[in-house]
């Protein structure tokens, strides 16, 4: 399989660098509008494409990777479709529901692939919670809260601009709603936004509230001016809680070793009165362990791997069409666009 790269800024490169390591793909070549990206990309060792049209029509290459800012990816997309490409787009996958169902029509007609890179799926925190969940550890989960929070603000260009796509929800929101939607085949029943802009003329921090039809409450988390960020991750099961400190999977879990709780609870005296309620459980009915390691660790050039699959099988890409379309509806919701 050869790929092909439209956009080589910060995540072009970064496909570049990563297809060319797997077994069986390389990378032919880039083009960028920009004149200066020329230079780094043959110091990759790539061919440069001076135009959209040379690289699309170069029948060597298999798959279109497409890096651009995000309002570039509706137009780009179809026309790689419509040249026989396969393509893989960077997230979010389009700016709004419209403009995806566009692209899967032309998909469908052509018979190309299309699919949105949403690589966390593969995030080691991720894969923690997920295994979690399944194995049931801590019980039934009843609510969840997966937040990513820094302090410097949003990086600058164009992901600071409106007309772009700019923002957290696209930017963030996009990889932890496509996460929480993972984590449950239940319908989703109703989201609460609340969005703010803090520093910025577009959404540097904000805050949704999902409920799904089996129960199941979540709380998605972005911001990007807080000094002092909470846990990655906070999860309550119905027999314990898990709390994930980083990207990397670390935390602890506690849980229960008592199926009812007949003991006594201690009492806690606060400055305007005791407490029986929020007094911690005696040691001896709980048991705390190191949060598990994902197995197998995750590996996300497996996206790359699955997608070359799906084209030589003939089936879905590792990121749907209908998972696509179910996250372009919660942004749609969050940023009450959605008609």
């Amino acid at each position: 399989m050869k790929f092909g790269i439209i956009g080589y800024g910060g995540m072009g490169s970064f496909h570049a660098a990563h297809i060319k390591m797997v077994e069986g793909f390389s990378v032919k070549g880039a083009y960028d509008i920009n004149p200066d990206k020329h230079a780094k990309v043959k110091a990759d060792g790539f061919e440069v494409y001076l135009t959209q049209e040379e690289i699309l029509a170069d029948k060597d290459i298999d798959i279109i990777v497409i890096a651009t800012p995000n309002n570039f990816h509706k137009d780009q997309s179809i026309a790689a479709l419509r040249a026989g490409k396969h393509v893989i787009c960077e997230k979010p996958v389009m700016m709004n529901l419209e403009e995806l169902d566009e692209v899967i029509a032309v998909s469908n007609e052509t018979g190309c692939l299309f699919a949105a890179h949403q690589n966390r799926r593969w995030d080691a925190d991720f894969r923690v919670v997920k295994q979690v969940k399944e194995s049931g550890t801590i019980g039934k989960l009843y609510y969840i809260e997966s937040r990513v929070q820094g302090a410097n603000g949003i990086p600058g260009d164009w992901r600071c601009e409106p007309v772009a796509g700019g923002g957290m929800v696209y930017d963030w929101g996009v990889h932890l709603i496509d996460q929480m939607l993972l984590l449950t085949d239940a319908p989703l029943k109703e989201v609460y936004a609340h969005v703010l802009k803090v520093k910025y003329n577009v959404d540097d921090n904000f805050k949704l509230l999902l409920t799904f039809e089996d129960g199941l409450r979540a709380l998605i988390e972005v911001s990007t001016y807080n000094f002092i960020p909470l846990p990655r991750w906070h999860v309550s099961g119905d027999a314990g809680t898990m709390v994930l400190d980083d990207f990397n999977g670390n935390g602890k879990i506690v849980k229960a070793n008592l199926e009812k709780m007949d003991y006594t609870p201690g009492i806690v005296y606060t400055a305007s009165g005791p407490t029986k309620t929020m007094a911690p459980r005696p040691i001896e009915t709980i048991e705390t362990m190191d949060a598990p390691k994902p197995a197998p660790f995750p590996d996300f050039k497996d996206y790359y791997r699955e997608f070359a699959a799906a084209i030589k099988s003939g089936g879905e890409a590792p990121v749907t069409h209908t998972q696509m379309r179910n996250v372009m509806k919660v942004i749609e919701f969050a940023l009450g666009i959605g008609k």
